[in-house]
């Protein structure tokens, strides 16, 4: 059989029937795939953007919101959620920006009004990710380069007018370029019907809100696929395992994280609004969580 991008399994009927699956990788970097197409048979093609093709037992589509994978599966495409995150960094901050290290702690620091919010995490070395997190029109940006620092500094300061002026600093004093970052999700219920030879997870998959289950999800997708491939010899049949758990999982947590950008970020710019944050609705949601899935 042949997964994926490259590579042969090997299976092995050991001295209990285990099946010995043993993959050669093979990495192709500048290899991208512009998109692919189920086959009679089982199997799909891949289309390669130097106009190449390749003919695959099992492909997987790990390729994120805007998956080449996606469309041989679904019609489903990543829609703007209504939220823009705009990123912004400090480094050395505890020496150049002592009052900023001192607001954002050893951890994380988020302040919020109505729907806006400002969100800081330390990570290492002194290096501190900012995150400007507000509803707005996707071209929030009209009539600006958002290559000009100073004039997108300008326009969310003006967004975040009336906020204290310690957390005005961080918009002021905030080092390099700022990254625009909207916010994109894929539509809830998002599922399709079982096509041979194809699927997807993480991102692709299931496109949500960055609440916090994302990149967990992502890798109890993998783990799931990788032992219903063990323990399904054919790939249809993995796939059938593999999707019937996904699926149905993957569509509970958008719905939940649906509900927390609801909460976290209000249809409303009232400074009123009583503040919602992530830790507070964590406990009424239920993690992802594999040990339901599989018996030994």
């Amino acid at each position: 059989m042949q997964h994926g991008l490259a590579g042969g399994p090997v299976a092995n009927g050991g001295d209990h029937g285990a099946l010995d699956v043993r993959v050669q990788v093979e990495d192709r970097w500048n290899h991208s795939v512009r998109a692919v197409t189920p086959l009679p048979h089982g199997t799909a093609r891949l289309h390669h953007h130097d106009h190449t093709t390749e003919d695959f037992d099992l492909v997987i589509g790990a390729d994120g919101a805007w998956s080449r994978v996606r469309p041989a599966l679904s019609h489903g495409q990543p829609c703007y959620a209504g939220v823009t995150m705009v990123e912004a960094h400090f480094d050395d901050v505890d020496h150049r920006h002592p009052g900023i290290a001192h607001l954002v702690g050893r951890g994380t620091m988020s302040a919020k009004a109505g729907g806006r919010s400002l969100v800081m995490q330390r990570n290492s070395n002194g290096h501190l990710r900012v995150y400007v997190t507000f509803r707005g029109p996707q071209d929030w940006h009209a009539g600006l380069d958002l290559a000009d620092t100073e004039a997108v500094r300008a326009r969310l300061l003006t967004r975040y007018q009336g906020w204290h002026e310690s957390l005005l600093d961080v918009l002021r004093d905030s080092e390099g370029g700022f990254i625009n970052r909207p916010m994109f999700v894929l539509p809830v219920p998002h599922s399709w019907q079982r096509v041979p030879g194809i699927t997807l997870l993480g991102d692709a998959a299931h496109l949500m809100p960055p609440v916090g289950v994302g990149a967990n999800l992502a890798l109890l997708d993998g783990a799931d696929l990788a032992r219903a491939v063990i323990e399904q010899p054919i790939p249809d049949e993995a796939l059938d395992a593999y999707e019937s758990v996904m699926l149905p999982r993957a569509l509970d947590h958008a719905k939940t994280a649906q509900q927390m950008l609801a909460t976290l970020m209000p249809d409303s710019d009232s400074d009123t609004d009583d503040a919602a944050f992530p830790d507070a609705l964590w406990p009424a949601v239920a993690l992802p969580d594999s040990s339901a899935t599989h018996t030994s």
